[in-house]
C-alpha cells in the first residue's frame, strides 16, 4: 500500500493579522486624553467630545457604552452624577460616577438636533439603526488616537476603558477598587 502526497496548500491572501499589533492594548495617557479632548472641543465636535468623556468616566466595554439610553443618563432634564448601567457580559449592574466636565459635554450633546426624540445616547444615522455600532465607535476611537499623532494600532476601545482605572490604580494600588470600578468577577481577569 503507497502513500500518496497531497499538495501543499497555501493560503490565498494573507493573514488578517499580518504586520498588526494584537492582544492586549495599552491604555491612554494623561497627556493623551487632554490632548483628544482640546482638539475635539477646538472642532466643535460635541458628540465625539461627550463620547469620549462619557468613555472615560463609565469604564465601559464599547458595547455597552454605544447601548447606553437618555434616561440612563438623564433625568428631570439634568444629567446625573451617578448613573448605573447593567453590563451585557456579565449580565451585572455597574454604576459610574459622571465628572463636571462630562455632565457639561452630554448636556452641549443634548442640545443638538439629531437628539431630538432620540431613545439611545449615540443615535445612529439611519432608521434601521437605532444607536452607533462597535465598528463604528472603534473607527472613531482610532480616528482620536491618530489625530494626536500616536500609533493606532496600539491603542483601541478597551485602552479608553482601561485608562481611568490605570491612573486609579497607580495612585492608591488598591487591585479590589479596580475589580469593582471595572465589573470583573474574577481577579484573574483584572490582572
Amino acid at each position: 500500500m503507497t502513500i500518496t502526497n497531497l499538495p501543499a496548500i497555501r493560503a490565498c491572501r494573507p493573514a488578517w493579522n499580518k504586520g498588526r499589533i494584537v492582544g492586549q492594548k495599552r491604555p491612554l495617557k494623561p497627556k493623551h486624553v487632554w490632548a483628544i479632548r482640546v482638539r475635539l472641543e477646538l472642532a466643535e465636535n460635541h458628540r465625539d467630545l461627550a463620547l469620549f468623556n462619557m468613555a472615560i468616566d463609565s469604564k465601559l466595554r464599547g458595547c455597552d457604552l454605544v447601548k447606553l439610553k437618555v434616561v440612563d443618563v438623564m433625568a428631570s432634564g439634568q444629567i446625573k452624577e451617578r448613573a448605573s448601567v447593567l453590563q451585557s457580559k456579565t449580565q451585572k449592574p455597574v454604576r459610574f460616577e459622571i465628572s463636571e466636565g462630562t455632565r457639561a459635554s452630554v448636556a452641549k450633546w443634548m442640545e443638538a438636533e439629531l437628539m431630538v426624540g432620540s431613545e439611545y445616547l449615540w443615535p445612529g444615522r439611519f432608521h434601521e439603526r437605532l444607536h452607533i455600532s462597535t465598528r463604528l465607535y472603534a473607527r472613531i476611537v482610532r480616528d482620536w488616537v491618530t489625530s494626536i499623532g500616536i500609533e493606532a494600532s496600539a491603542y483601541g476601545t478597551h485602552s479608553i476603558r482601561c485608562t481611568k482605572v490605570t491612573q486609579i490604580y497607580k495612585k492608591a494600588g488598591n487591585l479590589r477598587a479596580v475589580q469593582l470600578l471595572l465589573g470583573h468577577t474574577k481577579m484573574d481577569s483584572t490582572v
